[in-house]
């Protein structure tokens, strides 16, 4: 237990990550995991990243483990979720390269950049937003889950609009969400970052993608590209070796065409 929440730990990437979560409610998997390894840095690169809507720090902390020299920022807005994330850096021993700051990405320019978030100031952007629009989708009853599962109306309009301010010129994002929120984030990158990616992400194949990676440059004109699909599983119901990879080794994950 936690700060008041039961946890369990979990393995990630094959037992490289030791990650303690909440045991109901938010708790990372396949997302995060894909997130991290979607994401596009040489393996050598000292690239400053920041991790928005991290949890209990997973994806960070998988991309952290795969690229041994880069720097992370773990922000949350989730005070037992940050909490957990923290203990979560210390556990894997990464708290030389990744940090942890609980803020509200929504504030002003100005409290976050007091939190260090300043702008033009990372090269690489993972993004989980929530996935649950308010008015629209029922919340979890748990406090903490509604916290990390909730979007306001105009909440991915937000998120953009701060990601955008906080890349470098030029700076990548890599974002998670579900298919059927494309248009919703695509609008919200619109005139923000450009060169945008979508790879569909399907179950099985003959499946309709359930969730999309997208992938962008700020500041980019290049257009729009609809990637292949990636199916996670063969017909058996195991992982396809592409994914084992991810999950068993931490391999980055191939954007195919």
């Amino acid at each position: 237990m936690a700060g008041g929440i039961v946890t369990t730990a979990d393995i990630f990437l094959g037992g490289k990550l030791d990650v303690l979560q909440p045991a109901t409610g938010f708790r990372a998997g396949l997302d995060a995991v894909l997130l991290a390894a979607a994401a596009e840095i040489a393996p050598h690169s000292a690239t400053r990243v920041l991790d928005a809507g991290a949890g209990v720090g997973t994806a960070g902390l998988c991309l952290a483990a795969r690229v041994p020299e880069i720097r992370v920022i773990l922000v949350e807005i989730a005070a037992p979720l940050a909490e957990l994330a923290r203990q979560n850096v210390q556990r894997n021993g990464l708290a030389d390269r990744v940090t942890v700051v609980e803020a509200d990405l929504r504030g002003s320019a100005r409290d976050l950049e007091d939190l260090g978030l300043r702008p033009e100031s990372f090269e690489h952007l993972l993004a989980n937003p929530p996935y649950l629009e308010e008015g629209r989708h029922r919340l979890p009853d748990d406090a903490v889950a509604a916290a990390a599962f909730g979007m306001a109306a105009d909440g991915l309009e937000q998120w953009a609009r701060f990601l955008a301010r906080v890349a470098t010129p030029g700076g990548t994002l890599t974002m998670i969400h579900r298919a059927d929120a494309l248009k919703a984030v695509l609008d919200a990158l619109e005139g923000r970052f450009g060169g945008i990616r979508v790879l569909p992400i399907h179950p099985r194949a003959g499946e309709p993608a359930h969730r999309i990676l997208v992938a962008g440059r700020k500041g980019s004109r290049a257009p729009l590209q609809l990637l292949s699909g990636l199916v996670l599983h063969d017909p058996g119901n195991a992982f396809t070796p592409a994914i084992d990879a991810v999950l068993r080794e931490g391999a980055a994950l191939p954007w195919t065409t």
